[in-house]
């Protein structure tokens, strides 16, 4: 230390000064030991010692910037200890100065290459700035000066876990709870560790040992969330979220995760400035940025959506590679396939042989037996360091529909059974109680009912409802009125499904609604809905699911129009199931469920089909649209009482935002290869089969 002899006050040196200022600090009392050094400041203004002391009191008041700002003035001193650097290096790295920290770290190993805390510092930083070999280099020597270092071991896991060898991030922070068994911290990232490797259940109870521990401990509450959202249990995640930022409200992960949650339950505004928040309270955070992306897309912000995966993908972190993917997408959903693909071929270029990137633009391509993203997705799953649980999937999904396009019928469904099967181990789904429920409500839509109620509703001729199967063709319809110029395509809404759940229990509820109740809930559709182009004449609500309420919908909106969209049973059945979908179609899973699924929404649309206005409901065959597009254009566009115009049968060259698994048929023209495609893989669809009904081709008897 450079301390001097000058004189603080007459009682006190400088070395004195310092000397019982580290002493008040080590005790805990920071208010006598910020006050000496302020005064040794007095006498020596630029004096490392008390500047590094002044560092670290503001620090521990939460006042980063001030303690940063202290820090670098300390460690101009050429004799500044190593120790001085290291501190500065872990201040700037919070602050999200990597490029700094970095260079303060190596400073400070170089000064002094046996300071553990310097080579911790470092390599955590090179970890969080993407550089994981380098940081695996330094975190292997912590662990080497200090073999029985818990917090040695649970950085190298880290950094393992960032490599995405996961056999490795395990052993070592099983060997840092061996070290350390009330570990909080190691719990919570064995927590998302498990999680990545599907063991969902073990990763539950690890995050929630980690609270145990440390009631305080933010990461295991985000990654509780995290994993809650990503076995479909949203009110949990929620609860996990709130409880998190009742504690810490500034906590911009958790932010960032209850937009998400709340762009779940399409309350997009609300998601917007949840992630404004977050961003504001880390404008340097590549996930905060990535999330306002997502809310942006989701309200059809483009152009600010894309800025923010942008922003997210030039951030360092973890983050880079999924914004760039989403970057790539976006441009796909707004019709630009070329600039999709150019996208796509950019970030593997900076991400050399990422099967994520690959899987992400399956839908780009249509395979041919050479392609070479077939050979890497195959090896990526073949090497003994594999992919994540989720990346895993993604790539089954991909590869299936690689082998699809082939014609290589057993590859493709071994490949689709494995990522459905991924999928279907995430969440809870009872087929029987699905399929009692809508039995429920095909008994309570009673021509009594329908009569009673008839003209009940709120009188709108804008709202036109297309319903049905998920993939039975209700995007190419909606894309054929959307290119009427007088006709909006809104893409799938929550609206009518959130207007009903703030009237009670569906289909229970029914019973006790007055007419007033039934144009309430028409009202609040219309207000949910009012706001997207309000010069459409025609607004086209695209929500398959919707054929759940197709009942409802002219006892609350009696001026509006139903379009049902058919299928082939199994055609329609086999194209759900080699979809990983974005939304939660719980029923596509299973090949038996599947079926299931399909003929209780065929019971029910039967049956709705006895009641419905016939004026106000018409069924649409997607084999017939594929035979004649013009006629049953002509038929829709009739229907809605709108006059006819040619764009309607050139669909394809509307630029529009599409967000739906169809994205990349309905930018081409019609083709006839989807129909009756499933004969060709009938050997692979035999519990799907069974549960529709149909004997398979080659069992028929003669």
């Amino acid at each position: 230390m450079n301390k001097n002899n000058y004189p603080v006050a007459q009682q006190l040196t400088i070395p004195d000064a310092l000397n019982q200022a580290y002493a008040h600090w080590n005790a805990g009392q920071a208010y006598q030991a910020e006050q000496l050094s302020l005064r040794v400041l007095q006498v020596l203004p630029q004096q490392p010692d008390a500047l590094h002391l002044l560092g670290l009191i503001a620090h521990a008041y939460g006042k980063l910037d001030l303690a940063i700002d202290y820090l670098r003035k300390a460690c101009l001193w050429p004799s500044a200890p190593a120790t001085y650097c290291s501190n500065l290096a872990e201040m700037c790295r919070q602050k999200g100065l990597l490029a700094e920290a970095e260079q303060a770290a190596r400073r400070a190993v170089d000064q002094e290459p046996e300071l553990v805390a310097a080579w911790n510092n470092l390599g955590i930083i090179q970890q969080e700035s993407g550089k994981f070999e380098a940081a695996l280099e330094c975190l292997r020597h912590v662990v080497a000066l200090q073999p029985d270092n818990p917090e040695a071991y649970n950085n190298l896991a880290n950094t393992y876990k960032r490599l995405e060898d996961l056999e490795q991030a395990q052993a070592s922070y099983q060997r840092a709870l061996a070290l350390r068994p009330d570990y909080a911290e190691v719990h919570s990232n064995l927590a998302l560790l498990w999680n990545d490797l599907g063991r969902l259940d073990e990763a539950i109870i690890a995050a929630e040992r980690a609270i145990d521990i440390n009631p305080q401990l933010a990461d295991a509450y985000f990654n509780l969330a995290q994993i809650e959202m990503s076995r479909m249990r949203y009110a949990d995640a929620r609860r996990w979220i709130d409880a998190l930022i009742a504690f810490a409200p500034q906590h911009a992960g958790a932010l960032s995760a209850r937009a998400k949650l709340l762009m779940k339950d399409d309350h997009l505004q609300d998601a917007l400035a949840c992630a404004r928040q977050a961003v504001s309270i880390a404008p340097d955070s590549a996930n905060g940025h990535n999330m306002l992306g997502q809310v942006l897309q989701m309200l059809g912000q483009h152009d600010e959506a894309a800025a923010s995966f942008d922003r997210a993908a030039t951030l360092p972190g973890t983050v880079a590679e999924e914004a760039l993917v989403a970057r790539a997408l976006l441009l796909m959903e707004a019709g630009s396939k070329d600039d999709a693909i150019a996208a796509f071929e950019r970030t593997l270029e900076r991400f050399p042989g990422s099967v994520r990137v690959m899987a992400a633009r399956a839908d780009t391509k249509t395979y041919r037996r050479d392609d070479a993203d077939i050979a890497a997705m195959e090896a990526a799953l073949a090497r003994a360091i594999k992919p994540t649980i989720s990346d895993q999937m993604s790539v089954h999904f991909a590869l299936g529909k690689a082998y699809l396009d082939t014609g290589d019928s057993e590859r493709a469904f071994f490949h689709l059974d494995k990522g459905n099967a991924i999928k279907r181990a995430t969440f809870n789904y009872d087929a029987g109680a699905t399929s009692a429920w809508m039995r429920k409500i095909a008994a309570a839509f009673t021509p009594e009912l329908m009569d009673k109620f008839r003209d009940a509703g709120t009188a709108s001729q804008r709202p036109v409802f297309i319903l049905g199967m998920p993939r039975s063709g209700t995007t190419l319809v909606e894309q054929i009125l959307a290119s009427h110029p007088g006709i909006h395509g809104a893409g799938e809404l929550s609206a009518l499904r959130h207007a009903l759940d703030n009237a009670g229990t569906f289909p229970d509820a029914l019973m006790h609604w007055s007419r007033e109740d039934f144009a309430r809930i028409g009202r609040d559709y219309l207000s949910r809905v009012d706001g997207l182009a309000p010069d459409a004449l025609r607004l086209v609500d695209k929500m398959p699911a919707n054929f759940l309420y197709a009942g409802l919908i002219p006892l609350v909106l009696s001026g509006a129009r139903i379009i049902h969209c058919r299928r082939d049973p199994v055609d329609t059945c086999l194209s759900c199931y080699s979809k990983h979908f974005a939304g939660e179609q719980m029923f596509a899973y299973r090949l038996d469920e599947l079926g299931a699924f399909h003929r209780d929404y065929q019971m029910l649309m039967e049956s709705l089909r006895k009641v419905l206005p016939p004026e106000r409901f018409l069924e649409v065959d997607y084999e017939n649209v594929v035979d004649d597009l013009e006629g049953e254009a002509r038929r829709l566009i009739a229907f809605v009482d709108m006059p006819w115009d040619d764009a309607c049968l050139s669909f394809y060259k509307t630029r529009r935002v599409v967000r739906t698994a169809s994205v990349s048929q309905v930018r081409q023209p019609i083709y006839a290869t989807s129909k009756g495609r499933w004969r060709r893989h009938a050997s692979q669809l035999g519990p799907l089969l069974a549960a529709l009904g149909i004997v398979p081709p080659g069992d028929a008897e003669p």
